[in-house]
């Protein structure tokens, strides 16, 4: 079968101190380190193994992934693994970017976002001129804060036409529609993220055709849904996956509401919609 799954281990420490986020500049110890690094391995041999179906797979740490070893070395190992359709992380693009040569190409993918006020706009647009040398497919965002305005324009003007920028609605935040229009010159999809989308009784394909694990292998059918569906490791979790509506009043993050089915989203990204590419763009 297809199944996409959204892994998220223990991590939680970042190098950014965005104001915006609750895990800004947390620091993991270093027996927290290597039970994720443990855990992520498990989580990669078990991709390793599973022959019998065709895996996408995005990392969604709470902290940045990318600086750590394992988390590099995990997605080169998973790109060259014929049933891994995909795989991609969401970064803040701190890490270097020359390990990414030796990854697949046609599998590798990166959700990068711009935090203006934690990197200069040089040093990010340089690192994207990277993965574009490299060939590496990606997407660029920005937290719609009213103060990331004028650096999300300079961005969208220096990065190259075909490359998409999106804008996520910042939390909590109600948008005028000035404000809207603002940010939809920038990204024509933003109408998505401004508004949380109603989602309970709903269909949606998480718990059916894509799943989220955390560390231990616990099986739920999204990140905001938390009942248990089973164990990945002990495949528990197959018996449990069948269509099922959402249990949630609203949605409100891209990675939960681009699989519902009431949205055309599947239509919108059709092969990007991990790593959160349009489709032609």
């Amino acid at each position: 079968m297809d199944l996409s799954i959204l892994y998220r281990g223990p991590l939680a420490s970042c190098d950014y101190d965005c104001p915006y986020c609750p895990f800004a500049k947390r620091r993991d110890s270093t027996e927290q380190l290597r039970a994720d690094r443990a855990a992520l391995a498990r989580f990669a041999d078990w991709v390793a193994a599973n022959t019998e179906d065709r895996l996408s797979i995005l990392l969604t740490p709470w902290g940045e992934g990318l600086v750590r070893s394992w988390y590099r070395d995990t997605m080169v190992r998973l790109s060259h693994l014929p049933q891994v359709r995909r795989v991609a992380i969401q970064t803040n693009l701190s890490c270097r970017t020359g390990w990414l040569a030796e990854a697949d190409p046609d599998t590798v993918a990166l959700w990068t976002t711009y935090h203006p006020g934690q990197v200069s706009h040089e040093r990010f647009l340089g690192k994207c001129r990277e993965l574009t040398a490299l060939g590496v497919r990606y997407s660029v965002g920005v937290v719609g804060q009213p103060e990331h305005l004028d650096a999300a324009r300079r961005l969208r003007a220096e990065l190259p036409a075909d490359r998409y920028l999106w804008i996520n609605a910042a939390e909590g935040r109600t948008y005028t529609d000035a404000e809207a229009a603002d940010w939809s010159a920038l990204d024509p999809l933003f109408h998505y993220s401004r508004h949380p989308h109603p989602s309970g009784g709903h269909p949606c394909r998480t718990g059916s055709s894509v799943i989220s694990v955390d560390g231990e292998g616990t099986v739920q059918r999204c990140h905001f849904v938390r009942a248990p569906l089973g164990n990945l490791y002990d495949g528990s979790y197959r018996a449990a996956l069948t269509p099922r509506p959402c249990p949630l009043a609203v949605c409100d993050c891209h990675i939960g509401y681009v699989h519902l089915e009431t949205l055309p989203l599947y239509d919108v990204f059709v092969q990007g919609i991990l790593e959160r590419i349009p489709e032609g763009w």
